[in-house]
């Protein structure tokens, strides 16, 4: 772990990415220390998006609804959440440079937010970074019961629907572990990450068909227009974040979610 203040460079979002693309990301000692740390851990923890088990009790609670997900709405009240003291944790890495580099890194696009509102209230989320066919998820909070696991489950439907090929989890925890995060060495994730970076055709494919089949069931619509933009993603060598609708439906959603492919990470 080498402290970037040690390294004497100027942290900037252009920098950033360039670690994210390296497999290194950032973290702090706490919200009160100002100096910022590179991560690059032994073991990884990923979500392969083709493997994602949701439990039954939660796949129930997201039919029946009572919420709405937004994305890109609130990135301050996200991290803030993010941030904020919990049960079990009374500090947190989220110190002002971080707060201030990934704000900026969202004003360029390269950042997102999954947002779960209540009743007009922010309950939820959670936060990461795009680059490429990856998302790197950095945190996520929760203020009502599922809230974060809501948002988890949005988020690899778009993620699928987008092209994504890789979602990185930094760590596992037993949160994740009940939805199949798993941890690879860093050998393997460089693999991943290397393969998400290069691009490809199929990744993209994927995500335009199996959602205008989702769409069909839910307020997602405009699937042709949905496979069309997908097509020119493709033709990039990036995956879409926002090409999901904010309007499909719970079962759309959880179809994406279930659905599998020959493409992403895969240990088998």
């Amino acid at each position: 772990m080498t402290s970037i203040d040690d390294v004497m460079i100027e942290i900037t979002p252009q920098v950033l990415l360039k670690a994210y693309a390296c497999g290194i990301f950032p973290m702090a000692e706490s919200a009160e220390d100002n100096a910022l740390y590179w991560i690059e851990p032994e073991r990884r923890g990923i979500l392969p998006l083709d493997h994602v088990h949701v439990p039954k009790s939660l796949a129930r609670t997201i039919r029946r609804g009572g919420f709405e997900v937004k994305i890109d709405r609130n990135f301050e009240a996200v991290i803030e959440g993010c941030a904020a003291p919990r049960l079990g944790r009374r500090s947190t890495w989220i110190n002002g440079r971080i707060r201030g580099l990934y704000r900026e890194l969202f004003a360029l696009g390269h950042c997102h937010t999954v947002e779960v509102w209540q009743d007009g209230v922010l309950t939820g989320g959670l936060y990461g970074v795009h680059l490429g066919r990856a998302f790197f998820g950095e945190s996520m909070f929760s203020r009502a019961r599922d809230a974060s696991k809501i948002a988890l489950v949005y988020l690899v439907a778009r993620l699928k629907y987008g092209g994504f090929t890789l979602l990185d989890t930094q760590f596992v925890t037993g949160h994740l572990a009940r939805f199949g995060a798993i941890e690879v060495s860093r050998e393997e994730f460089q693999r991943f990450l290397e393969a998400a970076l290069a691009g490809g055709g199929a990744g993209l494919a994927h995500g335009s068909g199996v959602g205008a089949s989702a769409a069909s069931g839910g307020r997602a619509g405009g699937a042709a227009g949905a496979a069309s933009a997908a097509g020119a993603g493709a033709a990039s060598g990036g995956a879409a974040f926002s090409l999901l609708s904010e309007g499909v439906a719970a079962a759309g959603v959880l179809q994406l979610v279930s659905q599998t492919s020959k493409t992403g990470c895969s240990t088998a």
